[in-house]
């Protein structure tokens, strides 16, 4: 900045999944969580200080601290990983990491769709005869692809024969290999979604804001949310609300709000950057 001849300093630095949830804070203090769902994906919560056994000096004034999760490198061995998943993963840049954000953020939705399409036309000849070459490139089905041919409902999909002929040079496609496209996309979008909600989930059984007597009281619970995949993918965001409803059941989840937290990040990093100036100027 200084070659550039800006009057400018750097007076915060935090990630986008923080920022969200100081940006939704600001405005209501309930929101507990907030989550990135977008390119990558990752999520924060608001957690009681005491509680972090890694916590060294003087308890915060608030007495919470935020956790920064890094959720996209959580792995278990109940993760739902096909063949595709794995096989994915090993020919990735970093095979045996980002499991989770493998499985359901907006970078791979579309490519674990473009590997089973591939394996169907192989061994099923789902386009025919001749195995399309764009079905054979890496990362050529976006998930912007298949949230468009995920909502068709035209009685023909003909937005996914558009994307089939337009994407992967596939210019004439059967209406029962466009069912089958549409439906692998739901599977694959669903999957995503709802593993995203069990992490959502998770983090409300941690916190404590899981159980009938939170609801009982009217306690609100609101998970401040953003990135393109959740803005972008309405079905996405239907399944998601979905599995936190089914996981939590009806009572618990009418207290739970997921909020998208619409350019949170950025409005977040500035309140920070704004706090922290302040708290500077004081001492």
């Amino acid at each position: 900045m200084k070659r550039k001849g800006l009057d400018m300093r750097v007076a915060a630095l935090v990630n986008d999944t923080v920022a969200t949830l100081a940006g939704g804070r600001y405005w209501d203090q309930d929101v507990m969580a907030a989550v990135i769902l977008g390119t990558g994906t990752n999520a924060c919560y608001v957690e009681c200080a005491e509680a972090i056994p890694k916590w060294q000096g003087d308890l915060p004034k608030s007495g919470n601290m935020i956790i920064n999760m890094e959720w996209g490198n959580f792995w278990s061995s109940h993760l739902p990983m096909t063949e595709y998943d794995k096989a994915f993963d090993a020919e990735s840049l970093n095979p045996g990491e980002q499991i989770f954000e493998k499985l359901i953020s907006g970078m791979y939705l579309g490519e674990i769709v473009r590997r089973v399409l591939l394996r169907i036309a192989e061994e099923a000849a789902l386009f025919g005869d001749t195995v399309p070459p764009n079905l054979a490139l890496p990362f050529k089905l976006r998930t912007p692809d298949i949230s468009a041919m995920h909502s068709d409902t035209s009685a023909d999909f003909k937005v996914a024969g558009r994307i089939l002929k337009d994407v992967l040079g596939i210019p004439h496609s059967s209406l029962s290999a466009r069912k089958i496209v549409v439906e692998l996309c739901r599977i694959v979008a669903e999957r995503g979604a709802r593993l995203a909600g069990a992490g959502v989930v998770g983090i409300l059984k941690k916190i404590g804001r899981d159980n009938v007597n939170e609801a009982a009281g009217k306690k609100r619970s609101v998970v401040a949310m953003d990135g393109g995949l959740y803005e972008h993918y309405p079905l996405f965001r239907e399944y998601l609300q979905n599995a936190v409803t089914e996981l939590l059941g009806t009572k618990i989840s009418e207290s739970v709000v997921i909020d998208h937290s619409k350019d949170g990040s950025g409005i977040g990093a500035a309140l920070l950057a704004a706090s922290h100036s302040i708290y500077l100027e004081e001492q």
